[in-house]
């Protein structure tokens, strides 16, 4: 699957998840290169990384040995990494002189594409990572929302909500990031659309311990205290058919019923131009 993605891209088959040269058909070259002359990659999408799992994959290649070689290119007076910088790091606590490598020849869009996807592929990302590397990716290959989705097997709405978050206040991203707020408090502060509101909601959230529904609470009472007159008086007219009605409430009953038995339901309600959207997910575990 990777490989395939990889392709996607353009990248063939240039990276190879284990030793080269335990593979039949695999002759790229593993050098051992001074840990000193490796930089890290400028187009890395993950900005924080846990000291906790360096020392344990520290632990693991100091047991084991480094099976996969890092991944660099040639810059100048040093080499970039293009994947592998969890392993380089754990190098670097392991006190190594030297890591084995292999040097490519890649180009920017194809360095920046080859770090996203690895990253993208282990899932440990925030989401406002895995969304600057989704608006990443359609800026170097330009792609439309709807064409990335189908490279990298995700829903284009997927691509596109998480795209959403690009467009929230940088306190709010930074909240995002550091793992203070979800994404689905995130979704809620984006419906208020007024930048100091949204703030203003975001410290409620950290400084209270605000639960989703909570949030969501909030933003409907803001918006509707925020609401126009005329936007009011519309609002007020507007009503939905009894069906409808009953439709929608039979959906929330079901729901409250399965979180009364002590599921976690996420779900949310989206009030579109042609129809009411609801999204309800189910953990598994």
């Amino acid at each position: 699957m990777r490989n395939s993605i990889q392709r996607f891209f353009g990248l063939g088959d240039e990276v190879k998840r284990e030793n080269p040269e335990e593979g039949a058909g695999h002759s790229e070259e593993v050098r051992l290169l001074p840990i000193t002359a490796i930089v890290p990659n400028p187009f890395q999408p993950r900005t924080i990384f846990s000291e906790e799992t360096i020392d344990e994959l520290a632990r693991t290649i100091q047991t084991h040995g480094m099976l996969q070689p890092i991944i660099v290119r040639e810059r100048e007076n040093n080499y970039e990494l293009i994947a592998g910088e969890r392993r380089w790091r754990a190098a670097q606590k392991l006190e190594w002189s030297e890591v084995p490598s292999i040097v490519k020849e890649f180009n920017d869009a194809q360095t920046a594409s080859l770090a996203l996807i690895e990253n993208l592929q282990r899932e440990e990302l925030t989401v406002i990572e895995e969304a600057r590397a989704y608006e990443q990716l359609i800026h170097w290959h330009k792609l439309t929302q709807e064409s990335l989705a189908q490279r990298l097997g995700k829903g284009q709405s997927t691509i596109a909500n998480k795209l959403r978050l690009l467009s929230l206040p940088e306190e709010v991203q930074t909240a995002l990031l550091q793992r203070d707020i979800s994404e689905r408090h995130a979704r809620t502060l984006i419906r208020l659309k007024d930048e100091s509101l949204q703030i203003q909601l975001l410290r409620a959230i950290i400084d209270h311990s605000l639960s989703v529904k909570e949030t969501e609470a909030y933003a409907e009472r803001w918006l509707e205290n925020t609401e126009k007159p005329e936007e009011k008086k519309r609002t007020k007219k507007q009503h939905f058919p009894k069906d409808l009605r009953i439709a929608m409430n039979t959906i929330r009953q079901s729901l409250e019923m399965v979180e009364k038995s002590g599921m976690q339901v996420e779900r949310q309600e989206e009030e579109l131009d042609d129809y009411y959207q609801f999204t309800i997910r189910i953990p598994k575990k």
